[in-house]
């Protein structure tokens, strides 16, 4: 069972005596929060509830509220907002003498008090507070799914809210979210306000789901590649007419070229797809999506690794000649257009 579907099932008084929602699936671990919060009950004017937000809050203060006994019921919650102390980002609310007494009042907790504690992020597993917490607590961690879970997820949701999809629909809206959490969630959210009856088809995917300037980009390059030249001057001139500037466009482009590049050259290296995401997050400095690598995969096949080093260049110079002011950008964007299809089709 997934993090959500085991908060789904809590309530106040199932709560044990220390709880921590973590995650740096941070779509998934905002709504595990959201649902967390509605599933105790948690009402800030109800004195039972302590809440203690760090970027704002003392420890000093949350410390003597969390080691009181209740006052105006048999038990209360105490939460802890933001408590980035317990994960790998780079901040820091507790001295080494509040993160001793937190230490002390973890192995040995009020008895009529719950903890509760909010850490958006990546936990720490170094840190000797988030051992302890690991140990005398329960974790609820919003983690990247792997497929099949957040398919059997979803469908669960889709079906709860009466949705049925078509064959393939379904499939089409995980790759229109583009396998996101919290996307599919408000995709799902638009598909049944557009259909009455819920009944969902893939022509009701294309007209309910708005498009992304990534999404668009995605179509333009694949008219470049299949030679559409009509179609993607017709796309250019939508998005320019929605404002987007065609440096913008090139350096989403020149992203998407290079993504292919990098798990072209690892696939010949004999690379899984799990060591393309690990080691293109290590090297970009920020999680890679498994499903951006994935599609890369399928996407760059049939293309040249010669081919797209070319394109690279051309979108290179054409931003830096843009940048220069030598020529009008629309002309000198429309122009790398069709030197990236000539290029393809030489």
């Amino acid at each position: 069972m997934i993090a959500i579907e085991e908060v789904d099932a809590l309530s106040k008084e199932k709560l044990p005596l220390i709880t921590v929602v973590t995650g740096d699936d941070l779509g998934q671990y905002s709504q595990l929060k959201q649902l967390f919060l509605e599933r105790v009950a948690f009402d800030p004017s109800d004195l039972a509830y302590s809440y203690f937000d760090f970027p704002e809050n003392s420890f000093v203060d949350a410390q003597m509220d969390l080691e009181s006994l209740p006052f105006f019921s048999d038990e209360k919650v105490v939460i802890f907002d933001n408590l980035l102390d317990l994960t790998t980002a780079k901040k820091s609310y507790l001295d080494d003498r509040d993160a001793k007494s937190l230490e002390a009042y973890l192995t040995n907790p009020v008895e009529t008090t719950r903890l509760v504690i909010f850490a958006p992020g990546k936990l720490d597993g170094k840190r000797r507070l988030v051992k302890l917490l690991k140990r005398e607590g329960k974790i609820f961690e919003a983690s990247q799914l792997k497929e099949a879970d957040l398919r059997t997820h979803f469908q669960k949701v889709a079906h709860q809210a009466g949705l049925v999809f078509a064959k393939g629909a379904f499939e089409q809206l995980l790759i229109k979210s583009n396998f996101d959490f919290s996307e599919i969630q408000k995709n799902l959210a638009f598909l049944k306000a557009y259909k009455a009856d819920g009944r969902i088809d893939q022509t009701d995917i294309d007209q309910a789901i708005p498009k992304t300037l990534q999404d668009n980009i995605f179509d333009l390059t694949q008219y470049i590649l299949q030679g559409k030249i009509d179609q993607a001057r017709d796309l250019v001139r939508d998005l320019r007419l929605q404002g987007e500037d065609e440096i913008k466009l090139i350096a989403i482009m020149l992203g998407q070229f290079r993504l292919f590049t990098q798990v072209k050259i690892l696939a010949q290296a004999g690379k899984t797809e799990s060591a393309m995401v690990a080691q293109l997050s290590e090297l970009l400095g920020r999680k890679i999506n498994p499903y951006q690598v994935k599609f890369a995969l399928r996407d760059s096949r049939p293309l040249a690794l010669n081919f797209l080093k070319q394109a690279m260049v051309i979108l290179i110079e054409t931003d830096y000649q843009i940048k220069q002011g030598k020529l009008d950008k629309a002309y000198l964007f429309d122009l790398a257009l069709l030197k990236i299809a000539s290029v393809k089709d030489a």
